[in-house]
């Protein structure tokens, strides 16, 4: 068996960090939005939809971090890690119906263009540029390790390019009067959020499809394993994960006519696994004796 059995425990440090961010955007959020209404400026209202979906967004990623410290029970044997894909899910078709609607409304500004008090604007996207640089800083360093806070991490980085982009829009429009500048930064900002979200999207589906993990080579998997001493050869051999960082393996594993103790070589394979390839959890099956064909086993 694998040497570590801790299914999302590695969720629960970013926690302090997702309160903090969700409490600024929170804030924020109510002020933006009020601040779009009264300015009637579409790129600071698609800049607050685009932050009360990062408050959906947090607010996602707490439950699941939450979620992630049940330990194993009778009916979920693997506790709750996969909240972490099944909120990134969430947060990318959040993202991807935001951004949508964003280009919809955008189209209908490009022909009838209204009055957009640019000022207020500029003041209010000012604002929720220094929210979004905080909430980013506070998230960065649990987006490399974790699909969870790569989510929220990815929605306020798309607040902080809106809000950057609202501001440009209100300097034009306060100095040369080009009212189109307001619809064309909210397709903009709508453009560079789809790519990124589908990007999310994949990753989460690859872990809910159960994919092998990225980064994970199958093949070298299967040579390490084929060339380990006392083994003939390596069948049923499963990898994937229950988060982003969680790979867990299972393999049936033939021993060679050498005589080699079961437990040894099961135990070698282990901390093979461990060492090469940051596998923890593995179940190895060894047999004496090939069985049945890959495929027809339950």
């Amino acid at each position: 068996m694998g040497n570590a059995h801790d299914h999302g425990g590695g969720e629960i440090r970013h926690e302090r960090p997702l309160w903090w961010a969700f409490g600024l955007t929170a804030a924020f959020l109510v002020v933006e939005a009020i601040g779009g209404l009264i300015t009637n400026s579409l790129a600071l209202l698609s800049d607050a939809a685009h932050m009360m979906t990062d408050v959906i967004a947090l607010a996602i990623s707490l439950i699941a971090v939450r979620l992630s410290r049940r330990p194993p029970d009778a009916r979920r044997t693997y506790g709750y890690a996969r909240m972490e894909a099944i909120g990134a899910l969430v947060n990318g078709g959040l993202l991807f119906i935001v951004a949508i609607y964003i280009l919809w409304e955008a189209v209908g500004r490009f022909r009838q263009p209204p009055e957009v008090a640019s000022t207020a604007m500029l003041v209010i996207a000012v604002i929720g540029l220094v929210v979004n640089l905080i909430s980013m800083r506070l998230l960065q360093a649990g987006s490399g390790s974790s699909l969870n806070v790569k989510g929220a991490y990815l929605e306020v980085w798309s607040d902080m390019l809106g809000s950057v982009g609202v501001i440009l829009a209100a300097i034009v429009i306060r100095y040369t009067g080009w009212v189109h500048a307001d619809p064309i930064i909210a397709v903009l900002i709508g453009l560079w959020v789809l790519p990124r979200t589908w990007t999310l999207l994949r990753a989460a589906g690859h872990v809910l499809m159960q994919g092998v993990p990225n980064g994970l080579d199958l093949d070298a998997v299967r040579a390490a394993i084929s060339d380990q001493p006392g083994v003939a050869e390596v069948h049923d051999l499963h990898a994937w994960a229950l988060g982003s960082n969680e790979p867990v393996l299972t393999a049936h594993v033939v021993l060679d006519a050498t005589g080699r103790d079961a437990d040894a070589v099961r135990a070698a394979l282990a901390a093979m696994l461990h060492d090469r390839f940051d596998i923890d959890h593995a179940t190895l099956q060894v047999e004496a004796t090939a069985c049945a064909p890959e495929g027809h086993h339950a």
